[in-house]
């Protein structure tokens, strides 16, 4: 006969299951960030801890919540792999009720989970109205506004290293060309490796402040070409030569900056974020603005609740 596993071994292959899959992705986070840039290496420590952290807190809540239910012997609500256990409690209210006794001890236990639910629910509400005044959602609100005003808007790109060339790659793809991220890291480090002299100047150690040597530079163009490296400004450059496009980069707080203006064709867009995901930078694509009243709400909402005006926003018109 099979044997059944337990609540709290079903827990513990969950717990490891979370911890192998928090590991891989902690190290998809350290391959997008090159071990050079101190800065971001820095920030990308603090939401590594912060990953951990929230996880161990909830694994110890987990085994406190399944310790205490089986501490008094009696089937009660287990929380295992998200999904709720519902023991069968009837009889223990109904012999209850006949005594005279007050709530029994279901009813209780329902009742708290039901008042730290809605604490649960109270706490998103309040973290949500702190949201309206961050900078992630002002910085979002502004380049709305730009956009709008061009009849576009953002298009989301991934987070996962590749944001500047996915944003590039589905902009071509807007067009009808067809490079793909692969091919635009490869050409873009070739480009670098054969225009020596227009990229290796602006490349320093961060350690030393010395300017990189030739195996520094032919590491970082293979890093360009094969990682995850996150792209700058150099590889917008390379990017710009290799396309023979030029490329608008639109940001909130800042002009638009135009890379590669000898080119007369209509540029390229990307957006610019500085505060859209907790290590930082990120690019965005943009696509035609879908007039819907869906969208409209969304953007009315936006409006509203940073405290401004609808129609001094274009609230209307979006």
């Amino acid at each position: 006969m099979e044997e059944v596993e337990s609540a709290e071994e079903i827990l513990t292959k969950q717990h490891r299951k979370e911890k192998k899959d928090l590991q891989a992705k902690i190290q998809g986070m350290k391959n997008a960030v090159p071990k050079n840039d101190k800065k971001r290496r820095k920030q990308l420590a603090e939401d590594i801890a912060k990953l951990e952290t929230e996880l161990n807190q909830k694994h110890e809540e987990e085994l406190k919540l399944l310790n205490s239910s089986s501490a008094g012997g009696e089937k009660v609500e287990e929380v295992v792999n998200g999904v709720d256990f519902l023991a069968l409690e009837g009889e223990e209210e109904l012999r209850e009720a006949k005594q005279g006794r007050g709530p029994s001890k279901a009813q209780k236990r329902r009742d708290k989970k039901a008042a730290a639910e809605k604490e649960r629910e109270s706490r998103i509400a309040e973290a949500e109205v702190e949201n309206l005044s961050g900078l992630r959602h002002q910085e979002g609100l502004k380049l709305a506004q730009k956009l709008a005003a061009r009849q576009l808007q953002i298009k989301e790109i991934s987070s996962d290293g590749h944001c500047m060339y996915r944003a590039v790659e589905d902009q071509l793809a807007q067009r009808g060309l067809g490079l793909n991220l692969k091919e635009l890291r490869a050409q873009t480090a070739q480009h670098m490796r054969s225009h020596v002299d227009n990229f290796l100047p602006f490349l320093t150690s961060s350690a030393t402040g010395d300017l990189y040597s030739s195996d520094e530079f032919e590491k970082y163009c293979s890093d360009v070409e094969d990682t995850a490296a996150w792209g700058g400004q150099l590889e917008l450059r390379a990017l710009t030569q290799v396309l023979q496009l030029s490329i608008e980069v639109i940001q909130a707080d800042s002009p638009d900056i135009i890379i590669g203006e000898e080119f007369d064709k209509p540029p390229i867009t990307l957006i610019y974020m500085r505060h859209a995901y907790g290590l930082g930078e990120h690019y965005n694509s943009v696509q035609p603005l879908k007039r819907t009243a869906e969208a409209v709400a969304d953007f009315n909402e936006m409006v509203v609740g940073a405290g401004m005006d609808v129609e001094e926003h274009h609230g209307r018109d979006f």
